[in-house]
């Protein structure tokens, strides 16, 4: 079904010599005819398509931000403007004279509903995912047949990357939701060709359900949120529960530290499982699909291998613009070159790089496609915290996470910014909630964790406070929300 085998061991010239002719085609011949917003943007800036002949050439297109599909009160429904919508006077004026004239052969011989319905069937679109709320309104993304396509071929290729071979059993565990990384994984299984098992995670079997469909199903692979994955798990540990069947687990919609990935593995080895791979997978709703990690030890990532026939990535400056070297830290940026329904060039993800993107072989897998460094930080999550009355302090609140997630004993947790005395007026307050394993030393932790992040972001918690593991369930949200509250900003907002 796919060419990933070839596309993969392509040298660097041949993947970007291929990454240009879809390009220039994708921006001829759909993006430019078809999309109301970027063609009134390139018109608007003076950018002819044909000035577009090299992945070089992108950086004279202005980026797409979030912010371009919120809706406004003269455009209530702009992120319409950015799916591929053809009609017969737009194909006419765009597409060039060869492939109109096979438009009219197709009419003649096969006649006009025929020709209709191939069109209805590459550019109507038929399904939707969303994004999460992270610009506090979510946005829908369209997908067209075409599209769907394209979300299987991804699936495929995550699951071959994964090194997915032989007869796979596996259990989702992603929310049930109009969101991409439930979707991406449920036709990952339907293009492989293997049982598949989608329970709709915490809250919509709970986790003593969710813990009977694995001991029954008995999977090799387990897929799903990090924070409710190591919940399960670590409940059937509790409840006895015997996973030595469990081989790999695949974690995405959220960072995945190296010391988190240790811990897992760990908490299934206690429970029989044998030689296990904890992957990490990273994805956003605009790209439409999702990438993953080749296998490794436990400590390593690999990268993310992406698909360099579908997409182009970016890393720039995140102040300036300005496009970064090979293994530079900067901002992600992508655009689409083979894609229907919503389409986007120059999308800036907010998603920080360390490291930006490699074009090196592979060491692992050996494969020759661009890699991205699993060294991700939400730029939202980078808050300015003002702590004493002196001076405020930029602070990646991302630190914290694998800090606490690389902790054995830590449990469950929570960061929480306020002010003090829930006063507008006062400074920030850092307050650090978790609960811990049985027989950890609670003060010998406290102290242990306050050192730990003081080192790292040179900030020291206000608090720490150790709280029992129910009422810190109950405090992230962990069986009743799609995304469990780690990171909790009560500051009023301005």
């Amino acid at each position: 079904m796919d060419n990933w085998n070839k596309l993969n061991l392509l040298t660097r010239k041949e993947l970007r010599e291929l990454q240009n002719n879809k390009l220039r085609f994708f921006l001829s011949r759909q993006i430019y005819p078809f999309s109301q917003y970027y063609r009134k943007l390139l018109d608007q800036h003076k950018i002819k398509p044909e000035y577009i002949k090299t992945v070089e050439d992108l950086r004279i297109i202005p980026f797409t931000k979030k912010e371009d599909f919120l809706p406004t009160k003269e455009n209530p429904s702009r992120f319409v403007d950015f799916i591929l919508h053809p009609d017969e006077s737009l194909i006419k004026k765009y597409w060039p004279k060869h492939k109109l004239l096979g438009m009219l052969l197709l009419k003649a011989f096969k006649g006009n509903e025929y020709v209709r319905m191939r069109l209805q069937k590459e550019y109507r679109p038929i399904f939707l995912t969303a994004t999460t709320g992270t610009t506090n309104q979510p946005v829908s993304f369209l997908y067209t047949d075409y599209d769907i396509e394209n979300l299987r071929i991804s699936g495929y290729r995550l699951l071959e990357v994964f090194a997915g071979k032989g007869d796979i059993r596996a259990v989702n565990i992603f929310p049930y939701a109009p969101h991409l990384a439930f979707w991406q994984t449920v036709f990952a299984g339907l293009a492989h060709n293997n049982f598949l098992l989608s329970t709709g995670g915490g809250k919509v079997m709970g986790t003593q359900g969710n813990i009977d469909a694995i001991s029954k199903a008995r999977p090799s692979i387990i897929i799903g949120v990090p924070s409710y994955m190591y919940h399960l798990i670590r409940t059937a540990k509790e409840l006895g529960k015997d996973f030595s069947f469990v081989q790999k687990v695949v974690l995405g919609a959220s960072a995945v530290p190296l010391g988190f990935k240790e811990k897992l593995a760990s908490l299934l080895k206690s429970m029989g499982a044998k030689h296990v791979r904890v992957f990490g997978t990273y994805g956003f709703t605009e790209a439409k699909c999702a990438w993953g990690e080749c296998p490794t030890p436990v400590k390593i990532s690999s990268g993310y291998h992406t698909y360099p026939d579908k997409e182009i990535f970016e890393v720039i400056d995140p102040e300036t613009g300005d496009v970064k070297n090979e293994g530079e830290d900067g901002e992600l940026v992508y655009t689409n070159i083979d894609a229907r329904g919503s389409c986007v060039l120059r999308y800036r993800t907010g998603d920080l790089v360390k490291g930006g993107i490699t074009y090196q072989r592979c060491p692992y897998c050996k494969r020759t496609v661009p890699r991205i460094s699993s060294e991700i930080t939400r730029a939202s999550n980078i808050k300015s915290l003002r702590l004493s009355k002196i001076k405020g302090a930029l602070v990646n609140l991302n630190t914290f996470g694998q800090i606490l997630e690389g902790e054995k004993v830590v449990e469950e947790w929570q960061v929480e910014i306020r002010k003090k005395d829930n006063d507008p007026y006062e400074v920030d307050e850092l307050i650090i909630y978790v609960s811990l394993s049985r027989g950890a030393k609670e003060q010998e932790i406290k102290e242990k964790l306050r050192n730990k992040i003081h080192d790292s972001t040179e900030v020291t918690p206000n608090e720490v406070v150790v709280l029992p593991h129910k009422e810190m369930l109950e405090r992230v949200e962990m069986e009743i929300s799609h995304k469990v509250k780690r990171l909790v900003d009560k500051r009023p907002k301005a």
